[in-house]
């Protein structure tokens, strides 16, 4: 017998020395079984049956995190074809029984498990299954509806088995159902919300049927088919289940009778309300009639205007239309959300780029950035977008009230500099006022207020300090280093210079280089 003849099985159950003896109770191979796996409960084993395929699964009922029943009904809804034994203890046969509606092959007590019980329910297991040719038809039957749905929202018009469809899709109304799930919730807890949400349709409505399609990582789709009579109470079923998975966006399509406008449906309907619900995240349920019969209408962002505000700093004005314009554009449903989130993106590196140049000490800011970005990109609604914004907004306003980013202050820094650059050179207050576009008298008093010196005993200052340094440094006579900072007239500089070091240019020299 080779390996592919093998019937494959796994086996589930939280105790490690239960899975080990039931591997050490038969020959396997010799009796026709391979085991492929083994799990410590039903979401591991979700995982090693998608990857295996098994044939038979040999579970426990009571285990952690997902139990024997809940793993037989999710199985049998998703993998008709297995085949499930379940080991039980005496006092479960509330979970037994259940289980055995669900379909399982046989339960086996644990007390009294043995080679020979095993080797019983596995033949019994084997006898129920359908033939190879039938099990590969089926197969074939899955894959050509998959293809068939692919096709058509792909927007592919084609012909398919009738026979088919009505044997998977029995009843004469659809839904289709849309589920956004947030991008912070792990694999695992996804696959056990959607599980979840499949095994209470199946066992809440009576005759349903479901197909699910993958959309993308976070989204799914899945195709509910009842009766006509039953359309009511599908919808309060997904109305209830919305409420009760807070962590998960749900849309819902018009009831539809013809299978073929499934293409359109999704395309025209669920595709875009699966994008809408991302601006109406506080809507559990969203169908078309929670949309407003009005798409809000906007103008493109003045963005010069905006620059200009800024750079003549009227922040406040800005800043206000800024946020006015938010909050009518988050309400523009129709925005595609890529487009949507890289404006906010936009509108931060912008104001960033800007107070840097205007010399703003952005240093925190810049650092902030990229976070916001992440942030922004992360984002599950609308309200999550302009929250950062409005983050990055009150940033920038307390960097704007700093004292060192006080308007007055960095104009102060401008104008000192451009003295401590300027000032070996026949500057005066109306030299610096013109460079500055300010008044003379105006700049007078204005550096008076921002300094503790006036203009012209600042400039003294500078130039005194710089003349000491050469006095020590330099060799140059002191005639020719009063010329060196900005002194045309020898006898002034000497005057200065006593007044302020309370020596002459001449003695600060021999004082500071004897020795």
């Amino acid at each position: 017998m080779t390996t592919k003849e093998f019937c494959k099985i796994i086996i589930v159950d939280d105790e490690i020395l239960i899975r080990k003896g039931i591997k050490h109770y038969i020959d396997w191979e010799q009796e026709g079984f391979q085991i492929v796996g083994e799990a410590s409960n039903g979401m591991e084993a979700l995982e090693i049956i998608e990857r295996t395929h098994p044939k038979i699964v040999i579970t426990d009922i009571v285990m952690p995190v997902m139990d024997g029943e809940e793993l037989t009904r999710t199985v049998k809804s998703k993998y008709p074809d297995i085949e499930i034994i379940i080991l039980s203890s005496f006092g479960e046969f509330d979970y037994v029984r259940s289980t055995f509606q669900s379909g399982v092959v046989d339960y086996i007590l644990k007390p009294k498990l043995d080679a020979s019980t095993l080797l019983d329910a596995l033949k019994k297991a084997v006898d129920r299954m359908s033939t190879a040719h039938s099990n590969e038809t089926k197969e074939q039957d899955r894959m050509s509806v998959n293809l068939v749905i692919d096709k058509l929202i792909s927007g592919f018009e084609m012909d398919y088995d009738a026979e088919l469809f009505s044997r998977v899709f029995p009843y004469d109304c659809f839904y289709l159902l849309g589920v956004v799930f947030n991008g912070h919730l792990p694999r695992g807890e996804l696959l056990q919300i959607q599980n979840h949400i499949e095994n209470q349709y199946l066992s809440t409505i009576a005759q349903a049927k479901q197909f699910s399609i993958t959309l993308d990582k976070n989204k799914t789709g899945v195709i509910l088919n009842v009766n006509k009579e039953q359309s009511k109470e599908t919808i309060d079923f997904v109305k209830m289940i919305a409420e009760t998975n807070k962590d998960v966006g749900f849309v819902l399509s018009e009831r539809f009778t013809d299978f073929s406008q499934i293409g359109l449906i999704f395309n025209e309907k669920v595709s875009k309300l699966l994008q809408y619900q991302f601006y109406f995240p506080n809507i559990p349920l969203l169908s078309d009639q929670d949309l407003p019969r009005e798409v809000p209408n906007i103008d493109a962002f003045k963005m010069d205007w905006f620059t200009s505000e800024c750079k003549h700093r009227r922040f406040h004005g800005a800043f206000s239309y800024l946020q006015e314009y938010v909050s009518v554009f988050s309400k523009c449903y129709t925005t595609d959300i890529f487009e949507f989130k890289s404006f906010f993106e936009n509108i931060i590196f912008h104001i960033t780029v800007i107070l840097n140049n205007m010399e703003y000490d952005v240093t925190e800011i810049k650092n902030a950035k990229y976070e916001y970005f992440r942030a922004i990109n992360e984002a599950h609604s609308a309200n999550e977008t302009v929250e950062q914004i409005n983050k990055f907004i009150e940033q920038v306003n307390k960097c704007l009230h700093s004292e060192k980013n006080q308007p007055s202050n960095l104009n102060m820094k401008r104008i000192l500099q451009y003295i401590e650059d300027h000032y070996a050179e026949q500057i005066s207050l109306a030299d610096v006022a013109d460079h500055f576009h300010f008044n003379s008298s105006y700049l007078s008093n204005y550096f008076s207020t921002h300094n503790k010196e006036g203009f012209i005993e600042y400039l003294n200052k500078v130039r005194i300090e710089k003349a000491s340094q050469l006095l020590l440094k330099h060799s140059a006579s002191i005639s020719e280093i009063s010329g060196m900072v900005g002194y045309s007239d020898h006898s002034y500089f000497c005057k200065v210079f006593k007044k302020m070091n309370g020596m002459s240019p001449s003695k600060f020299r021999r004082k500071h280089t004897v020795g």
